[in-house]
């Protein structure tokens, strides 16, 4: 049977012994704590007494009501019984504020997306080369002089603190955990028009089309891996522990994003001195560091997060170091977040005419590349329990409004939320034609 879900469900059972379709205006709803099933999974009846919604947490609760909708969005509900629970505990959506900045009710927004799908995370990018974007009480020059600006030389912005407090209210009004990051220690030309005595000077790159920007100037360029910050710069290490320690009391949740990827004017010795630093002092508040996958190859504080951008096929020989960096953070007993570039990077244009969005990650990312794919496959050998979830990321060079988010975003990160939630790809459930199919009334 045929469900308009998204994520489909663990177990789907019609009623054939009650009426095929319920009324609910006519019936009641009742709930029920069960404390025996998964903390965000539900059991969800529907027959000719009403609807029943089982589970033992109110995370659980709400994942049956995203269900419930999703039925009533098809047409009349039907005699049915659904015992559903996440495949992965981390199933998050990233959004990049800092190439271009986007309001507190755009994120709002998203939230309420995302949430929709049963994605449980946000991340957001907080900071990059084209500004940083929340201001901190211990560093408000950072916002002062680093925020004016976005790609294109678009208007900047940043979150205040009453923003940030309103961004974290909604997504724990939709069970969401918010996860910061500040990129360090490349992209951070940002940060040098505050404080050029952290920064290196910027470094040639083949992403640039000329010469690096200059370091005392706004940058509203999309090209990356020119910026850094000194390894050897005196005060560094205050600086570091000033930001991370606010953002870590400003931010509940157990986690902290601090970036680590695309330093490529980094000397090696010095990246890998930098991001031992970076998340040795992310660790000291409290919170468990998360990094991009080439952040691998540092001393890491054991248990540290990795994040994979590579490609969603690990064996192929372009991701080998990918993959090698990846195993690290495993090995240091930390677990992955899968975001395979050609496949859940929202930012890539899902045709070749479409006006918005990039093609550097394999071409154009069709629906049927991002949803045939499956997190337990991409990195070889990699036990399932490693693997903490999965998400999408949107980066937003040419994303400039809400409108731009939704073109890209959708159906596509549907196919991210059925990756983390359900069952492996390849049973019958879980193709791409029957995808196809439950997305549009969704």
């Amino acid at each position: 049977m045929v469900l308009p879900l998204v994520p489909w469900p663990a177990s789907v059972v019609p009623l054939d012994d009650v009426v095929p379709t319920v009324e609910p205006a006519k019936h009641g709803e009742t709930l029920r704590t069960d404390p025996h099933l998964h903390a965000e999974g539900y059991r969800l009846r529907i027959d000719d007494s009403g609807v029943l919604i089982e589970s033992s947490t109110p995370a659980g609760e709400f994942y049956a009501r995203q269900t419930l909708a999703q039925l009533a969005a098809a047409g009349p509900l039907p005699g049915i019984e659904i015992r559903d629970e996440p495949r992965f505990a981390h199933r998050g959506i990233m959004l990049d504020v800092a190439r271009h900045f986007h309001p507190v009710s755009t994120v709002e927004a998203v939230i309420r997306r995302a949430s929709a799908l049963k994605l449980n995370t946000l991340h957001l990018h907080l900071s990059d080369d084209q500004g940083w974007r929340l201001a901190l009480a211990s560093h408000p020059e950072l916002t002062e002089a680093g925020s004016g600006t976005a790609v294109g030389g678009d208007e900047g912005g940043f979150y205040t603190r009453d923003d940030w407090q309103r961004i974290l209210d909604a997504a724990s009004a939709h069970h969401m955990t918010v996860v910061p990051e500040f990129d360090l220690p490349g992209h951070t030309h940002a940060i040098g028009l505050s404080h050029p005595e952290l920064v290196a000077d910027p470094a040639p790159s083949p992403h640039l089309e000329g010469p690096p920007p200059p370091k005392h100037e706004p940058y509203t360029g999309i090209a990356v891996g020119f910026s850094s910050l000194r390894a050897d710069a005196p005060g560094l290490e205050p600086f570091l522990r000033d930001v991370l320690t606010e953002l870590a009391a400003l931010t509940p949740g157990p986690y902290l994003h601090v970036g680590g990827d695309e330093a490529l004017g980094t000397d090696p010795a010095d990246y890998r001195a930098m991001v031992s630093l970076i998340t040795r002092l992310a660790a000291e508040t409290g919170k468990t560091a998360v990094a991009w996958h080439e952040a691998g190859v540092a001393d890491l504080p054991r248990g540290t997060i990795g994040q994979y951008w590579g490609y969603r096929d690990g064996s192929a020989p372009e991701c080998a170091e990918w993959v090698e960096k990846t195993r690290r953070f495993v090995d240091n007993g930390g677990r992955i977040i899968l975001s395979p570039a050609d496949a859940i990077y929202l930012d890539m244009k899902p045709h070749a005419d479409h006006p918005l969005g990039l093609t550097w990650a394999n071409g154009p990312t069709s629906i049927e590349r991002s949803y045939d794919w499956d997190p337990g496959t991409v990195i070889p050998g990699l036990a399932e329990d490693a693997i903490l979830g999965v998400e999408a990321c949107l980066w937003s060079e040419t994303v400039r409004t809400l409108d731009d988010i939704e073109q890209l975003i959708l159906p596509r990160i549907g196919a991210a939320a059925e990756a983390a939630w359900s069952r492996p790809a390849g049973t019958p459930e879980r193709t791409v034609e029957s995808f196809r199919e439950r997305m549009p009334s969704h």
